[in-house]
C-alpha cells in the first residue's frame, strides 16, 4: 500500500507539495486539473506539467480524482457524444503519461454536497462535514453563496461558478 494525500494543485491549494512531501510516509498525491473545462479533452502539456511539478517534489501522482464530466452526457443532451469522445480522449492521455487510476465520479448536477466545509476537530484540525438537516435547511438558490462563503477563496470542484449560472 502506499501512502498518498489529495493535492488541488498549484494556485488551488494552500497546501504546498514541498509542505506534503514532508509527512512521514506520503510518497504521492491524488490531484486533478482543476482549471480544466467539463467536456474538454485535457490538452497533453497540462498533464505532463502537473506530473512534472509532483516528480520535482520526489512524489508521483498516483491517481487523479475525477475528470469531470459534463452535464451533457449526465442527462443525455445533444453534444454528449463529443464530451464522451473528449472523456476517452483525457484517459487515453492520462494512460499515456503512467496515470492509470481515475477516481469515477458522475453525480448528477453537483459533484458532492457538505454542509461545512471546515468542521473542527478537538485536535484543532477541520474535516469536511455532511448534516442532513443542515442541507435540507438550506434554500437551493443560496447554496452555492454559502459554499462560496466558507471556501476560503478557492474554487471548490463541482462548484464553479459558470456552472451555477445554468443550475436554474
Amino acid at each position: 500500500m502506499e501512502m498518498t494525500i489529495r493535492w488541488y494543485g498549484k494556485g488551488f491549494d494552500s497546501v504546498s507539495l514541498n509542505n506534503i512531501r514532508q509527512i512521514p510516509g506520503v510518497k504521492g498525491v491524488i490531484t486533478t486539473l482543476y482549471d480544466s473545462v467539463p467536456g474538454k479533452a485535457w490538452e497533453k502539456e497540462a498533464i505532463k506539467q502537473i506530473k512534472k511539478d509532483v516528480a520535482d517534489e520526489g512524489m508521483k501522482i498516483a491517481g487523479i480524482e475525477s475528470v469531470n464530466i459534463h452535464d451533457d452526457i449526465k442527462i443525455g443532451n445533444g453534444r454528449r457524444d463529443e464530451y464522451i469522445e473528449n472523456y476517452i480522449k483525457t484517459l487515453e492521455r492520462l494512460g499515456q503519461e503512467d496515470i492509470h487510476m481515475v477516481c469515477y465520479n458522475f453525480m448528477p448536477v453537483f459533484d458532492w454536497t457538505r454542509s461545512e466545509l471546515a468542521r473542527k476537530r478537538p485536535d484543532g484540525s477541520t474535516v469536511l462535514a455532511y448534516n442532513q438537516s443542515a442541507i435540507d435547511a438550506v434554500k437551493p438558490e443560496e447554496m452555492f453563496n454559502n459554499l462560496d462563503k466558507s471556501s476560503n477563496g478557492f474554487i471548490l470542484p463541482g462548484w464553479e461558478p459558470e456552472r451555477m449560472a445554468h443550475v436554474k
